[in-house]
């Protein structure tokens, strides 16, 4: 069963929210998080803090990191930044389009992580571990929130429901992009300790939708602190920042992708090539987004395809029948020779949020020469791929809308 606690967060001075809220970092270019540079409160100064140095210096270099424990330090002492003086739980409402979800803001335990309880669905990047490691230990905080998913539980949906009801948020503003973002603290002792009760009684397993290195970060900084300092078990560092969302409220958008070439094919060869696995369909100028599973859209020489994958051309268990696996192993590996989405640099990913307009543009600007645009993975599809223990080809899912960095810290 799931095992979370509440923390004192480090959280902005309600007046300043959302000027200190930012995307996660790993979704932000450094090009984008300069453009808030001149903002004293924005949480990029953390997250980003690359943005305070000089561009030639490395984003990975020590300097990086010295600066964001700088800049941490500095907007808690400016009072940018207030801690809780007693544990709390945390509920963050998002609203996207008229659609709402509502997560539980935590600590999740990285003993659950080690022993499965929560669940993967994505390998990780060991270079991309290494920065989140280094920002934690210098930070001595998990400053980006990881993403969450379990079944949803009746008597939890009824007490944050209540809970929402009958206090008065601590943030309530809109984003730029035009998400609202909602956030009330429990500090009641007894809600939190029927929330943590029915997370241990009711919640056998959570899933991680969006953080995979996060988590893994925390979990290896964990390891080396227990060296250097011994365990009891119940320090800070043993646990993780989490916001974890019922699946029924959850979406999860489509994650397409851009190539650079065609394997030396030109593309009537290509289209030819196509057609062993797929029917392929043109569709002119008009943008094509998949209606239904094993359906694709190709962007190649101005016009549009819809691609219907042939049966008996897949396999059928939980990640053959995936269609970014299909996508994989009958186009990116079979024709293009593209065996390693992870690393190889004539492919690249673009989230459903970008829309077709944005796959076509990466085409039509010369850098691309295909993009295929893919219907989405559904939350069940991955809750099934993580219990089988498998996982899934790299950025197979995008969910929106995305918690913002800043609003919780949890310090370690």
């Amino acid at each position: 069963m799931a095992k979370i606690i509440p923390f004192k967060g480090i959280r902005p001075r309600p007046d300043l929210a959302d000027k200190v809220a930012t995307l996660p970092y790993d979704v932000c270019s450094v090009e984008e998080a300069r453009q808030y540079k001149d903002n004293p409160y924005n949480f990029y100064h953390v997250t980003r803090s690359e943005i305070d140095l000089p561009t030639t210096v490395n984003v990975h270099s020590p300097a990086v990191y010295e600066k964001a424990a700088e800049n941490f330090e500095l907007m808690i002492k400016k009072g940018i930044l207030i801690q809780d003086r007693e544990p709390c739980y945390y509920i963050y409402e998002l609203v996207m389009n008229g659609r709402s979800q509502t997560g539980l803001v935590c600590g999740s335990s990285l003993d659950d992580y080690n022993k499965g309880i929560i669940k993967k669905h994505e390998y990780t990047r060991p270079e991309k571990e290494l920065d989140r490691i280094n920002h934690i230990k210098a930070t001595r905080a998990q400053t980006g929130v990881v993403f969450l998913a379990y079944n949803n539980v009746a008597a939890l949906d009824q007490l944050i429901a209540d809970w929402k009801s009958e206090n008065a948020p601590v943030y309530d503003f809109t984003s730029e992009d035009g998400i609202s973002h909602t956030v009330w603290v429990v500090s009641d002792y007894t809600k939190v300790s029927t929330i943590t009760s029915l997370f241990a009684e009711d919640v056998p397993a959570t899933y991680i939708a969006d953080g995979h290195h996060r988590a893994a970060s925390a979990a290896k900084v964990a390891e080396q602190l227990k060296e250097q300092i011994g365990i009891s078990g119940d320090e800070a560092f043993n646990y993780f920042i989490t916001c974890i969302f019922p699946a029924n409220q959850l979406e999860i958008m489509d994650y397409n992708r851009v190539v650079k070439d065609l394997n030396g094919m030109s593309e009537k060869e290509f289209l030819e090539a196509l057609s062993g696995d797929f029917t392929v369909e043109s569709k002119g100028t008009t943008a094509y987004k998949p209606q239904q599973p094993h359906e694709f859209g190709l962007y190649l020489g101005k016009n549009w395809y819809k691609l219907t994958a042939k049966e008996g051309t897949y396999a059928t268990d939980p990640i053959g029948v995936l269609d970014v696996s299909i996508l994989q192993n009958n186009i990116l590996t079979k024709l293009l020779n593209i065996n390693d989405p992870r690393i190889d640099t004539r492919v690249e990913f673009v989230g459903g949020i970008r829309g077709m307009d944005g796959l076509q543009k990466r085409v039509d600007n010369g850098n691309m020469v295909a993009a295929f645009s893919c219907y989405p993975v559904s939350i069940q599809q991955l809750f099934e791929v993580a219990d089988s223990g498998e996982v899934m080809p790299p950025k197979s899912t995008w969910f929106e809308p995305k918690t913002r960095d800043g609003l919780v810290v949890y310090k370690i």
